[in-house]
């Protein structure tokens, strides 16, 4: 048997498989977590590795690769030393950046057309930008900008700065249609060229560990989870983590200059449209926390509530927004009566509201062409049987479950046996999945008055 692994960096936590490199099946697994907050130290990663593969983990494993967080600024000096604690996707303080350079290239048109994404707070270019501005003597230090898995990466091997298109796409100085850097905007974000990673050919051998693993040239997060789960057209994730993620592959590059779609690459060579919202499961943790209930109860309670919950709509901006880009926006509740006042009425508020923001999505990738043939549910909230049967009504399209498992690190270690094998694609892994039933509802009333309250909060917000 050829072992080989994948890990997964993600916000919260990293998670290591190693698996059978044939037929991708899971030998064994680790984990550790990582501290809160929307800044950290690249060490933390580093440290959660070394604990996630202690006793023996990596024993007989021939090939690695790593699939982390998009879009986090890692800051080197000119010796290879971190400057500061990496900015996370997550961390929205460089938001009036993203509104400035926006306007100094030429508008959302320009953008699009040039990295094939209208930056937002979440995009590290943004984050550049921010450290000029509020950190000048900080960025006076750096000579090279990394992303969480380039900085891995390089751990792993000891050696090369290296990095993947996939997750290249998502600094915004990446031009994912012609597969080139974009050192203008670069210039424009930062007023240097620091120094990039070397952009890795899709299955590319980048390096070998101490140990002599073979190291693959990993990805970002929602490029690992679409190749672990073999992704084919017509074929669309919704994952919902930390935050939620809506995309597709696709054979042609994508250019929304209305931002809601980001155009970014994916690990083998194609394209990756992307919707991402701010706010996923843990809504549906602010919902338990509300009625005080686990998560199998808040279940029972939300698919007892009609649907529609009696006129309730939330809007689940409890932590901003980036899909649409409004990050000083806050949740609300609508349409509250006293007949609507119940616990089975608040769960199914929650649940609705939530897959809502992520079925604008799903129309957002139509908009680009996308033809979804089925929804494929994803991430910790997935396993919920509220979000499951609800996702069936109102995403309009058949929805599955794959089999549990860490797709981002599976994904991860495809890729690593990819570039173990030399072969011109990954290995072909079967991913079983199961149908859902959806729950009986008036799904375009739901999403009608979900729309009605989203625009009137949006409206009111300042410009």
């Amino acid at each position: 048997m050829t072992l080989v692994a994948g890990v997964d960096s993600s916000t919260q936590s990293t998670k290591v498989v190693v698996v059978d490199a044939a037929d991708g099946r899971i030998v064994r697994t680790g984990g550790a977590p990582h501290p809160d907050g929307t800044e950290v130290s690249p060490q933390a990663w580093w440290q959660a590795f070394t604990t996630a593969v202690g006793d023996g983990l990596l024993d007989g494993v021939e090939a690695i690769a790593v699939a982390a967080q998009q879009h986090g600024m890692v800051t080197l000096d000119a010796a290879g030393e971190v400057v500061r604690p990496a900015l996370l996707w997550n961390d929205l303080r460089s938001a009036p950046a993203a509104a400035d350079l926006i306007a100094e290239l030429g508008g959302p048109d320009r953008w699009a057309a040039a990295t094939g994404s209208v930056p937002v707070a979440s995009f590290t270019v943004t984050k550049l930008r921010w450290l000029r501005r509020h950190q000048p003597e900080l960025a006076d230090r750096v000579a090279a900008v990394l992303l969480p898995h380039d900085w891995l990466t390089m751990r792993l091997s000891g050696g090369e700065r290296v990095t993947d298109r996939g997750d290249a796409s998502g600094t915004g100085y990446f031009d994912p249609a012609t597969s080139t850097y974009r050192p203008e905007i670069l210039e424009l974000a930062f007023g240097s060229r620091p120094e990039v990673p070397r952009l890795a050919a899709p299955g590319e051998a980048v390096g070998r560990t101490p140990q002599g693993a073979v190291i693959g040239a990993g990805t970002g997060d929602n490029m690992g989870a679409a190749l672990g789960l073999g992704l084919r057209t017509g074929d669309v994730v919704v994952s919902i983590g930390t935050s939620g993620t809506v995309f597709a592959v696709a054979e042609h590059p994508t250019a929304d200059a209305s931002g809601a779609v980001a155009g970014f690459a994916d690990a083998t060579g194609r394209y990756l449209p992307l919707v991402c919202t701010l706010n996923a499961a843990r809504v549906l943790g602010a919902g338990r926390e509300l009625l005080g209930v686990e998560p199998a109860e808040f279940d029972a309670l939300a698919l007892a509530g009609p649907s529609g919950a009696g006129g309730l709509t939330l809007v689940p901006y409890l932590e901003g927004e980036r899909t649409p880009n409004l990050p000083s926006a806050s949740g609300r509740l609508v349409g509250l009566r006293l007949a609507n006042t119940t616990r089975e009425h608040l769960a199914r508020a929650f649940v609705e509201g939530m897959l809502c923001g992520l079925a604008d999505g799903l129309d957002a990738l139509r908009a680009q062409g996308v033809r979804p043939g089925r929804v494929l549910l994803t991430g910790g909230a997935a396993r919920s049987a509220a979000v499951q049967r609800i996702a069936g009504e109102l995403f309009d399209v058949p929805v599955e479950v794959p089999e549990p498992a860490e797709y981002v690190a599976v994904g991860a270690a495809r890729q690593a046996a990819w570039a173990l094998s030399g072969a011109e694609a990954p290995p072909d892994w079967t991913i079983q999945s199961r149908a859902v039933e959806a729950t009986a509802g008036a799904a375009g009333e739901v999403r009608a008055a979900y729309a009605a309250a989203r625009d009137h909060l949006a409206a009111e917000l300042p410009d």
